[in-house]
């Protein structure tokens, strides 16, 4: 970096947008060092109930308000740079990532229209969250047609578009509120607003557009005639989306001047194409190599396996090319209520209205305890689907099962049996790719309950019988965006060329191992057969049941399906 004014510090920076809050990392580009980070709470958190306005929501709606994300910068990015003692002018590159499908309608110059004074107190001019699951009715119809059809895009998602996704979550709004459809310009993944709220222009990420608008480099957008099949009348599916996307780890611009001044940034600095904050998590890792499942543990699970070669297998949420790491095909498979589901139980079981520290106790507390129950000793089995499935059943109208309860069950009993829950789906998924010819010899776990949760860890290893490491970084999805970040800044500005360079040089060390156990491996087996069982009574053959409860909650709500107004 001779003659650049920044000296000789060569520094990125990861903004990882999750669902409660936002996550800001200085990375050293020299050392791999992660130097200081900061956490901002977003103001308005998950809006599920009601907007500020007084309208109130239906079942299964999650809105976020989009200026929460500006909070993080405004405030993050600063308290970063300070904690760290380095230079603003010293950042050659920034990348971001954000829980996705997160989507927002907005006009042509980026404004949301939920900021809008005409239209704030109307829920679909506000950003949907990707657990907003309203939209099923829309998914499923958008999956009966397209398998009427034969459409040939649906085998890489594994079958089934998910509710979570793009054109469920469209179609609803275009449904259910016109005028707020015709107002907005674009509806757009929050990733690619707050990009462009940084550079000043609206770059596309081909990432989320391929996992979740079912885009492709070499086919493009599914047809006009499919969608007006299914639903007559839907505008050109690109008319909201666009056309043009660019690939993870191209420069969509640099810092626009004026908020590169506030933040105390150099104006210079790369701004990276939006991410997914699972997606980043890969090379975050340290991982680019097949073989190695990735799980990104948080208020869900994401799953990403990579691979030379492109398997269009069921009970996938989506196969891409060049998705995660540039020259593979990235896999995507989850689940989607974890810390959710823990949370339920705690907060609203054991301690509700206490505070924030006291419910911390109880949740140590509780693993503390659940850590001395046997495999099997509770009788209990759960069906981990708070929050619907994501893989490999691909159905939010599932809802939560625990089976097996007796006037001698404990909490703690309950607490495993949660827990179980999800290293069993995990090994669900995991058997899924292994019988479609991926072969998985490894578990690599990163986020808050990977590092915080020993019983979870060893739990999902004896469950699957493979080893998981946990790697020596403490943000590793901000970490994988930085990386993202120093390869929009180039080598020649002190970043990289490519993530396979960035990922060689800074691979962050391995600071935990979990083993299977033989002996709990083996009575987990047992309650995993029945785990099976239920899952597949209660996911396909008798889905019905689940399904007539949740209309049951939604018509008890006296709110029906609709946020229109």
């Amino acid at each position: 970096m001779a003659g650049d004014p920044r000296g000789s510090a060569r520094l990125a920076l990861g903004v990882d947008f999750g669902t409660e809050s936002g996550r800001v990392l200085v990375l050293d580009l020299v050392s791999g060092a992660e130097l200081a980070s900061s956490e901002v709470r977003y103001p308005h958190g998950v809006i599920d109930t009601e907007l500020e306005t007084g309208e109130r929501l239906p079942t299964d709606w999650a809105l976020q308000d989009p200026s929460d994300y500006l909070e993080v910068l405004r405030r993050g990015i600063p308290e970063a740079l300070a904690r760290a003692d380095v230079p603003g002018d010293a950042v050659v590159g920034i990348g971001i990532d954000v829980t996705s499908c997160t989507v927002l309608p907005v006009t042509a110059d980026g404004t949301p229209l939920s900021t809008l004074e005409q239209w704030r107190h109307r829920p679909h001019a506000w950003t949907k969250l990707w657990k907003h699951h309203a939209a099923q009715r829309h998914a499923d119809r958008l999956n009966e047609v397209a398998l009427e059809r034969g459409e040939p895009f649906l085998a890489r998602y594994g079958g089934r578009i998910s509710s979570e996704w793009y054109f469920p979550k469209l179609i609803q709004l275009w449904e259910e509120d016109r005028q707020v459809y015709d107002a907005a310009s674009a509806f757009i993944e929050a990733t690619d607003w707050i990009v462009w709220q940084l550079c000043g222009s609206q770059v596309r990420a081909a990432c989320s557009a391929g996992y979740k608008a079912c885009w492709s480099a070499s086919e493009g957008l599914p047809s006009r005639e499919y969608f007006d099949a299914a639903f007559p009348g839907f505008p050109d599916p690109a008319a909201k989306l666009g056309t043009s996307f660019a690939a993870p780890g191209t420069r969509a611009g640099t810092l626009v001047p004026a908020l590169a001044a506030e933040l105390g940034l150099h104006p210079g600095a790369a701004v990276a194409v939006g991410n997914v904050d699972s997606f980043v998590s890969v090379p975050g890792a340290g991982v680019e190599e097949p073989g190695v499942l990735v799980m990104v543990i948080g208020t869900s699970i994401c799953d990403m396996v990579v691979d030379p070669d492109e398997v269009r297998m069921p009970g996938i949420t989506g196969v891409v090319q060049d998705g995660i790491l540039a020259g593979l095909y990235g896999y995507e498979a989850g689940q989607p209520a974890v810390g959710d589901m823990f949370a339920w139980y705690v907060d609203r079981l054991i301690a509700p209205g206490e505070s924030p520290e006291r419910r911390q106790r109880h949740y140590e507390e509780l693993e503390a305890a659940a850590s001395k129950v046997p495999p099997g000793a509770g009788g209990l089995v759960a069906l981990d689907w708070w929050n619907g499935n994501r893989s490999v059943l691909a159905d939010a109208d599932l809802s939560g099962v625990l089976a097996g309860l007796s006037l001698s069950t404990t909490r703690e009993q309950i607490y495993r049996a949660l827990f179980e829950s999800v290293a069993f789906g995990t090994r669900r998924i995991v058997d899924n790719f292994v019988e479609h010819g991926l072969g998985l010899g490894k578990i690599v776990a990163c986020g808050g309950i990977a590092e915080k949760s020993p019983l979870l860890m060893q739990l999902v290893a004896d469950a699957t019988g493979l080893e998981v490491s946990i790697p020596d970084a403490t943000q590793v999805p901000a970490r994988g965006a930085a990386l993202f970040g120093a390869v929009a800044a180039g080598s020649a500005a002190g970043g990289f060329d490519d993530v396979a360079s960035a990922v060689a040089a800074l691979r962050p060390s391995e600071s935990r191992h979990y083993r299977p156990d033989a002996v709990t491996s083996q009575a987990l087996g047992a309650a995993y057969d029945v785990y099976r069982q239920l899952h597949d009574l209660l996911g396909r053959d008798r889905v019905d049941v689940l399904h007539e409860l949740k209309q049951l909650r939604r018509a008890a709500s006296g709110t029906g399906g609709s946020g229109a107004t």
